[in-house]
């Protein structure tokens, strides 16, 4: 007989809601010149501005990333260029949420050429949510393959089989703002795992 009929293969799902504990900040700056040249040193003093600022407001230097840089021509009728536009981003990891306003501060506070693009919050250390994540996984693809059995007639066997399959990342879950006087609120992160489990028939 078919080995592939003496078994039970069910999908098991599990999450977890975790609150973030780090943010990363998408921030940079950018700016608008008569020559490309002028443009490009212009960005480059600035993105250093930017640096030194969140350097000295006590971000640490490895929590600082250069996330792009660009050059090129703006038109004020195509194709006659009417000037040069030079960007450069830099993402911020943010370790301490309490501290999240002030950084953004920071970034505003450089001048006109600053820029802020957008924030997403992360746990630092998801092995927690994860495992949990997978003993709810567990535990739901054990009760599907044991309601299986009992509607088969047949008595549930041991586990043959598991493979975790691919989830998407963490997701954000919107929570109220905090009471607290910070704009910055994280919500929670749900932590999803997926198992393809395969049981054997019990003789």
């Amino acid at each position: 007989m078919d080995t592939a009929s003496q078994q039970i293969t069910v999908i098991g799902q599990g999450a977890i809601s975790a609150v973030p504990d780090m943010m990363r900040l998408n921030a940079g700056v950018e700016v608008h010149k008569a020559g490309a040249g002028e443009a490009f040193a212009a960005v480059r003093v600035a993105a250093a501005r930017l640096t030194r600022a969140l350097v000295e407001g006590g971000v640490a230097a490895n929590d600082l990333r250069t996330s792009d840089l660009s050059l090129g021509p703006e038109y004020s009728a195509y194709p006659k260029v009417s000037g040069y536009r030079a960007a450069q981003g830099v993402a911020v990891v943010i370790r301490d949420l309490s501290q999240a306003d002030r950084i953004i501060d920071l970034v505003a506070s450089i001048g006109e050429e600053a820029r802020l693009n957008g924030v997403s919050f992360d746990v630092s250390d998801p092995v927690g949510p994860l495992r949990q994540a997978r003993d709810r996984a567990f535990q739901d693809a054990r009760a599907k393959a044991e309601q299986y059995a009992q509607l088969s007639g047949r008595p549930l066997g041991q586990v043959v089989g598991i493979t975790e399959v691919m989830e998407p990342p963490p997701m954000p879950m919107l929570l109220s703002a905090p009471a607290e006087q910070s704009s910055i609120s994280p919500g929670e992160l749900n932590v999803a795992v997926a198992l393809r489990v395969s049981y054997s028939f019990g003789a």
